[in-house]
């Protein structure tokens, strides 16, 4: 007889499940799409060069950086997914870049061109943002689309430190997210929350208190997690092979993980527990495994040490 987890039974409410439960064990797969959009940071809005860790590439597909137009990324990408990953169902996802960052016009004309491809396809709608490129037309514009497909929007807290943000050269604060948070209010979109975890001059309650500041807000369904790592072509990976600072081992990332946990609003679902890029890419840290491998070795952890999510979860009042 297996352990709850060959069963496919974890202790945090984790994406797979939840897309299996929602549509009704159907496999449902994301599709990249890059609509060339830029970001406030790169192109002298706020700033040149992006947030210090970031190198747009080392979270896009090399096939979806390849394809010119939104109709071919997306027909070879459903063709992918339906062949390799045996998929039923689709999420168009507009990820690199700001995906919100051009007048709400130009989004709904490029929104509409992806949503008519196989719609019959088509269950989901994830959209990529920034806190300061969001505004109330655009969430409108967003919540359209909800009487044809679920619609999550995506957006980068990072860090809810204002010296973090400044140091990473982010070119938005941490009032801003909160904002922009208080947008979704009563709409009937999801918001996927990011977090970066292990900045060197962070501590670890500090990095705990993360999970304290998403539980404040009901709007947050989902959360991805991510570690640093250190990119090719990021500001970061510069100084970084200038003067190695410390980063997260699997171990100690693995750790942080079973701590927070245990804080994390139960109804929360987790869409991811570490980010990685291309290996080509990759210059620190380097654990020696593929995402899989990852995956398993923190799944089996969280298990061994009994961890359950929102166990340790006590609502404020």
């Amino acid at each position: 007889m297996g352990t709850p987890l060959d069963l496919g039974i974890k202790g945090y409410n984790n994406y797979g499940t939840h897309l299996k439960e929602k549509y009704a064990g159907q496999r449902v797969f994301k599709v990249i799409v890059d609509g060339g959009f830029t970001c406030p940071n790169r192109d002298g809005s706020k700033g040149y060069g992006g947030c210090t860790y970031c190198n747009v590439d080392s979270f896009t597909p090399e096939l979806s950086r390849k394809l010119p137009t939104i109709r071919e990324q997306l027909e070879q990408g459903m063709d992918r997914g339906k062949g390799f990953y045996k998929a039923d169902k689709f999420i168009v996802y507009f990820q690199p870049n700001t995906n919100t960052y051009a007048p709400a016009h130009y989004l709904k004309m490029m929104y509409d061109e992806a949503l008519s491809i196989r719609p019959e396809d088509v269950v989901g709608f994830a959209v990529g943002t920034r806190p300061d490129c969001i505004d109330a037309e655009k969430v409108a514009l967003l919540e359209s689309y909800t009487d044809r497909f679920d619609v999550d929007l995506e957006m980068g807290m990072e860090s809810i430190y204002d010296e973090t943000l400044e140091q990473i050269n982010r070119g938005c604060s941490h009032g801003e997210f909160v904002e922009a948070v208080k947008l979704l209010e009563g709409t009937k979109l999801d918001l996927c929350v990011h977090t970066i975890f292990g900045f060197p001059w962070e501590t670890e309650e500090m990095m705990l208190n993360y999970i304290h500041e998403i539980n404040r807000f009901p709007q947050i369904k989902f959360v991805k997690f991510h570690h640093l790592h250190i990119v090719e072509g990021s500001i970061m990976g510069v100084k970084y092979k200038k003067n190695p600072f410390k980063l997260f081992t699997l171990e100690e990332y693995t750790d942080l993980l079973c701590k927070l946990i245990p804080l994390l609003r139960p109804d929360v679902v987790i869409q991811r527990l570490f980010g990685i890029s291309d290996w080509d890419l990759l210059i620190a840290p380097n654990w020696g495994l593929n995402k899989s491998a990852i995956q398993t070795y923190i799944d089996k952890e969280i298990e061994r040490r009994g961890v359950v999510q929102g166990s340790a979860y006590f609502p404020e009042g």
